[in-house]
């Protein structure tokens, strides 16, 4: 019987290491995979991972040197105390600036074309572009259309140039920041009534002073497009028309002869060469972005509409847009409602008159508070009109340059400039 007893153990231990079932009582078994009591006399659940607690969401804004809010000027801060301000009715959110140059290698379009070919992680959520920055980034993908994600353009607040500025091809890229426009700054104390067509003008003793041989040849386009002359087809494609161009440059010819628009007028390339022989009393009138006159409100200086042909006021306008630059959908709306916030009309109204700029909104130039200001300004943007796309640009701008350099040298008379201008138009070189 002890022997029978003894073997039945045995097989029943031999039983249970083959299954792996453990008996209760022997040492090295495993744990018993009934949960234990707690107090209460529920089952205590296994433990979850921990949730990692989430960080702060940051923002990206990349923006050129001028605009930085790091820089101690009243209009950068105030650009600073609105990033704040965002930031404190944003909880768990911080934004991050980073200034870049405009142009050149590590510059804005470049760094962003970088980026998204390489870094994406790293790009901005929102960038600051002049409207010509704006066309190339659009057209190279690298920005998301506000279509579908904002109505705020939509508002009638908004002035139809600060629209131009921001819409391409059908589409809105951005909200605009600010614009910038070419007028005629004069001294009072020289010139009693500034002339308001070429009538006027050409009746002046005082020279025109403009950068005559600037690349974008921005004055006589400016005179060619106050006409209503087109500058494109009905497919976009660049044309001129040789009759108005003609008549542009015979009232450059007869302001050369009468000294309104010398011939030493050819050696200035750029804006800054013009506001120094402006400033060293060259002449007493001067064609120059209003901008010139708002930021620095020379106490011998007024600042007027440029003269017309018929004596309409049109003013050539560029400006700066708030674009979205990360395409990653989560992000838009945050991203969007900052861009929101830093061009409300409250906030534009302060700062559009602090930095100099004009607004483009209605309501922001209603809060300012110099009201001669406030009345050139209004003619100023009411008779704005953004430059012609900067591939028609870069095919008008030569031709325009070339006429207008000869007929001020004298080296041509108007009529020949203006059909060396389309001939250089519609060479084959000069595709865009």
């Amino acid at each position: 019987m002890k022997t029978l007893l003894l073997m039945l153990v045995l097989v029943c231990l031999g039983l249970s290491a083959c299954s792996g079932i453990a008996l209760p009582g022997m040492p090295g078994t495993a744990t018993p995979s009934k949960p234990l009591p707690t107090e209460a006399g529920t089952s205590t659940p296994a433990s979850a991972p921990a949730t990692p607690t989430p960080g702060p969401t940051t923002l990206r804004l990349w923006l050129p040197p001028q605009f930085d809010p790091s820089q101690d000027n009243p209009a950068n801060r105030l650009l600073q105390e609105q990033l704040d301000a965002f930031v404190a009715q944003h909880p768990g959110v911080r934004i991050e600036v980073r200034s870049k140059a405009l142009d050149g290698p590590g510059g804005l379009l470049d760094a962003l074309s970088a980026a998204n070919a390489a870094a994406p992680l790293a790009l901005p959520d929102l960038i600051l572009l002049p409207r010509a920055h704006l066309e190339t980034a659009a057209l190279k993908g690298l920005l998301t259309p506000f279509d579908g994600l904002s109505t705020s353009l939509n508002d009638g607040d908004w002035y139809d140039y600060a629209r131009e500025l921001a819409q391409l091809q059908d589409s809105t890229f951005g909200l605009p920041l600010a614009g910038d426009g070419q007028v005629m700054l004069y001294r009072p104390a020289e010139v009693v009534d500034p002339p308001k067509d070429w009538a006027g003008m050409l009746a002046s003793t005082n020279p025109l002073i403009f950068p005559a041989a600037d690349k974008q040849a921005l004055f006589t386009l400016q005179q060619y497009l106050a006409t209503g002359a087109p500058v494109q087809d009905a497919d976009g494609r660049p044309i001129l028309d040789p009759a108005v161009l003609t008549r542009v440059l015979d009232y450059f010819a007869q302001a050369s002869t009468a000294g309104t628009m010398p011939f030493w007028l050819t050696q200035f390339t750029t804006a800054d060469q013009a506001w120094e022989a402006y400033t060293g009393n060259s002449g007493n009138q001067i064609a120059a972005p209003i901008s010139r006159y708002l930021q620095d409100l020379p106490g011998d200086s007024l600042a007027a509409p440029l003269p017309t042909e018929n004596g309409e006021a049109f003013t050539l306008v560029d400006g700066w847009v708030w674009a979205l630059s990360n395409p990653q959908p989560d992000r838009h709306e945050l991203s969007i409602a900052l861009a929101e916030f830093l061009t409300s009309g409250d906030f534009l109204a302060k700062w559009s008159a602090t930095a100099g700029f004009l607004p483009p909104r209605r309501s922001a130039l209603s809060g300012w508070s110099d009201l001669s200001l406030r009345s050139l300004v209004r003619s100023i943007v009411e008779s704005a009109h953004i430059s012609p796309p900067a591939d028609v640009l870069t095919v008008i701008s030569p031709a325009f340059q070339q006429a207008t350099i000869e007929v001020l040298k004298q080296e041509s008379d108007p009529q020949t400039a203006a059909q060396q201008a389309l001939e250089l138009l519609q060479s084959p070189d000069s595709t865009p």
